[in-house]
């Protein structure tokens, strides 16, 4: 068994949390969905009306959730839920099965076959992201949630960003709503600086496949 599932201690609950993009997989996956999704003349075209916002955020003149908002907006505003639902079955069919990183996979299973209690928190975003949960099987899905209005995307997001101090505040959430007071060992698995937040709630942590010293 992995170092990282150490024997908690006499009845405490153990939760998994799981960053998905780049610790999970190698890249990002966002961008790759739209490009399914919209094809590459419309991604570009997306990308082109929300260069503002986009190069506001690489310059750190905006926040990662305005950026990430209209990045959303553009791409999805107006689209059937059916017809992005069917995008993103073919996505996480035929396009994920290549991005799996094969550690934290491992980990993943390691901590599944535990008994432990596993949990995606990503800042990608609900059309795909809980069908990825479902195809892991973990017991949770922490992500972007989007805005359905008569069966079609506003392009709004129904819930924050899920990123940085988002993740933790919604992964400790969880944890009280299922667990309450019961005693908990956490695991968490993250690649970039928006995942330290979940990493400091955490018992033991990864980084980048590293142990990730709780004192930062």
């Amino acid at each position: 068994m992995s170092e990282a599932l150490n024997a908690p201690p006499d009845q405490a609950e153990v939760v998994a949390a799981f960053d998905f993009d780049g610790t999970l997989t190698w890249r990002d996956t966002l961008g790759p969905f739209l490009r399914r999704l919209l094809g590459w003349p419309g991604l570009l075209r997306v990308l082109i009306l929300t260069s503002p916002w986009l190069l506001a955020y690489v310059l750190r003149l905006t926040s990662n959730h305005r950026a990430k908002a209209r990045l959303l907006q553009a791409a999805l505003a107006g689209r059937r839920v059916e017809d992005v639902q069917r995008c993103a079955e073919a996505f996480v069919g035929q396009d994920l099965p290549l991005q799996w990183r094969p550690w934290a996979l491992r980990q993943l299973v390691a901590h599944q076959q535990a008994g432990h209690r596993c949990v995606l928190v990503s800042a990608s975003t609900s059309p795909y992201m809980h069908l990825v949960g479902a195809s892991l099987r973990v017991d949770a899905v922490l992500c972007t949630e989007m805005e359905v209005v008569d069966t079609r995307y506003s392009g709004r997001m129904a819930t924050p960003n899920c990123h940085g101090v988002e993740k933790a505040r919604r992964l400790q959430d969880l944890i009280a709503r299922s667990l309450g007071d019961a005693p908990v060992v956490l695991h968490a698995y993250g690649d970039t600086a928006g995942d330290f937040p979940m990493l400091r709630l955490a018992h033991i942590a990864w980084y980048r496949e590293r142990a990730w010293p709780r004192r930062r």
